[in-house]
Parts: structure tokens; sequence; C-alpha cells
């Protein structure tokens, strides 16, 4: 009679210490995806109010982008390491987060005209241009500030929802941009042409100084 009791107890005791270590659960892993691309994540809860979050990121991506009329192949490439403190001031799954992207994040262009082309305020055939190579680097830190919803620590169970809004900032991306294989690669004239459409394309870059960042995903608390 003793050992059923002391296992009846022990059984009604299990569902409850189950909760409370899931309760007590300051550890977390999970994935994302959004506009920095896709990645994994980890938190550890100091406490109900400040969460400490670091998480990687990675966006590969091939699109058509037009630079002063030339139209470009432009390869994405970021990879971004970042750090976080995200504060819930409420105690529930409303968060302000602050922190910082770090890493490389740079945009490959390439272009070889069909038709003639204005390079630096000057029209050029196909054939004296050749092949347009750019490369914009944007800076390697970029610090972030937004709000959004995770309720991986405010809520039972292992799982956790987390969407995330905000922007990251940055300096004036570094433009860099060269011609290959054209009959007037070399010409002096021709390089100061397309030096100075090098400096269009650095005007229409600072559009990158500010990214807008909107993430989702799911996290598992261990």
């Amino acid at each position: 009679m003793k050992a059923l009791f002391v296992a009846a107890v022990v059984t009604a005791a299990l569902p409850a210490a189950s909760a409370l270590a899931q309760q007590d659960s300051r550890f977390a892993v999970g994935a994302q995806v959004g506009t920095p691309g896709a990645g994994l994540q980890a938190q550890f809860a100091l406490s109900p109010v400040v969460v400490l979050r670091g998480g990687y990121d990675v966006l590969n991506w091939d699109r058509d982008q037009t630079y002063k009329g030339i139209d470009y192949d432009a390869k994405i490439d970021f990879k971004s390491p970042g750090a976080f403190v995200d504060v819930h001031p409420f105690r529930n799954g409303f968060l302000i987060s602050g922190g910082a992207y770090f890493g490389d994040r740079k945009i490959d262009l390439d272009a070889t005209p069909t038709g003639n082309v204005n390079v630096g305020g000057a029209t050029f055939t196909p054939a004296q241009v050749g092949t347009l190579t750019g490369r914009i680097d944007l800076e390697s830190t970029a610090p972030f500030v937004g709000f959004g919803y995770d309720n991986t620590f405010t809520r039972g169970g292992r799982l956790g929802f987390r969407i995330l809004a905000g922007a990251a900032f940055g300096d004036s991306p570094q433009v860099n941009l060269d011609a290959r294989g054209g009959t007037l690669s070399n010409d002096p004239i021709f390089r100061a042409r397309l030096d100075q459409e090098e400096q269009d394309i650095q005007s229409e870059a600072d559009d990158y100084k500010i990214l807008p960042v909107v993430q989702a995903g799911l996290n598992f608390k261990f």
C-alpha cells in the first residue's frame, strides 16, 4: 500500500515538475527568415524583462538592378551575424530590441550593354564599353533598433514565435566600378567618364544606408 501511495504521488508530481522546468528555461534556439535572409539564432533570458539574442543570417539573391539607365545583373551577398538585447517592458511578448549586425555585405554588379549607353554623361557604343563590373560594399557594422513580439519565455510549452520589425543603419556604401574588354577600356577620357558614373551610382547606393528589417521565426526552449 505504501509503495502504491508513493507511486501515485510521484505520478501526480511529474506534470507539475515538467511545467516548472519549462517555466524556468532560460535558453532557446530557433530559425528565422526575413529581409536580412534566413538564419539561426540563440537566446538567453537574463530575467523576465531582458533577453540576450545572437543570430546569423545569410542572403544570396540575384536580381536585375538599373543604375543611371544601365541594366546590371546584381548579385546580393549578405552574411550578417548579429548581437541584440530584447527588452520586454510589460513582461509579456511585446519587445523593444537594440543591437547591431556585423559581417560582409556586398552587391556585385555586371553589365554587358547591347546598345548605346550613357556613361558619366557621354554616350558610348557596346564595343567601346565592353563589360562593366562593379561592387557595392556596405558598412560592416550596422546598428539596429526595432520592436516586435516574442512569446518564447512568456508562455508554457517548448515552442515560441517571434516577429520583429525595425531598421539597420550604416554609413554610405563604398562603390567601385570598372570596365574591361572594350576598345576604350583604358582610354583616359573614358576612364574619367567611368569615374563620374561611379560617383553617380554612389549617390543612388546611399539608399542602402538604412535597410528595413522584417523577420519572423520559431524558437525551441530547453
